[in-house]
């Protein structure tokens, strides 16, 4: 713990007030957190708004344990952000977020079964983006719904809620967070008159993404 300081806190203000700034999240919609040690992560405190979020709504978790250890309450849904970073040694950053199309999407009655519009989608966000069914924010039956669809996935889409996704760092987070709102907005601006990539195309990126190493 002692290799936390305020370098720490000023890095993840700045990340909180991009991921703002690029309309991911509105006032107090959405939270973040990022993994800063073995056993502890920054959240962003329960209330707080993350285009604004200010330091002293930061708070300081044990994540194996979920206990506060600066005074500041996190997030209500900080379960499943501690939650992912137990079951996933490979995540850093957690990101919940309600951006305009994407959480449009999750209101929708009839929700996309492909989301793969462009190939930035199966390469970023995932080939396949788990739908969770509606429950309350906060709630455990949430925390568990998503920590089960997290478990081998990078995003997740909450009916009527909004969206999760994960990743090793801010820039794979925030990347992520972007192409599936610009996913969901081609699907939604395209009245549903879309094509989707085919499971050849998909599996033929695989050169691409051998290109660009």
């Amino acid at each position: 713990m002692g290799i936390i300081d305020e370098k720490h806190y000023r890095e993840f203000l700045k990340q909180a007030h991009r991921y703002g700034d690029a309309k991911l999240t509105l006032c107090s919609s959405g939270n973040l957190s990022w993994r800063v040690d073995d056993d502890i992560a920054l959240v962003s405190g329960t209330g707080s708004w993350v285009p604004t979020l200010k330091l002293e709504n930061i708070s300081l978790c044990n994540i194996e344990t979920g206990t506060v250890l600066n005074g500041v309450k996190p997030s209500m849904e900080s379960t499943f952000h501690l939650g992912i970073m137990r079951q996933r040694p490979d995540v850093n950053v957690v990101f919940h977020f309600q951006s305009e199309y994407a959480t449009a999407i999750a209101c929708m009655k009839e929700k996309p079964a492909n989301f793969n519009v462009t190939a930035e989608i199966p390469i970023h966000v995932g080939v396949e983006i788990p739908v969770i069914p509606y429950y309350r924010p906060g709630s455990p039956e949430l925390a568990a719904a998503v920590l089960e669809a997290m478990k081998e996935h990078n995003s997740c889409l909450m009916t009527n809620h909004g969206q999760v996704v994960c990743g090793k760092n801010f820039d794979e987070v925030f990347e992520r967070a972007t192409f599936f709102e610009m996913a969901c907005r081609i699907i939604v601006q395209s009245g549903g008159n879309y094509s989707t990539l085919s499971q050849k195309d998909i599996d033929d990126l695989s050169i691409y993404i051998a290109g660009k190493k």
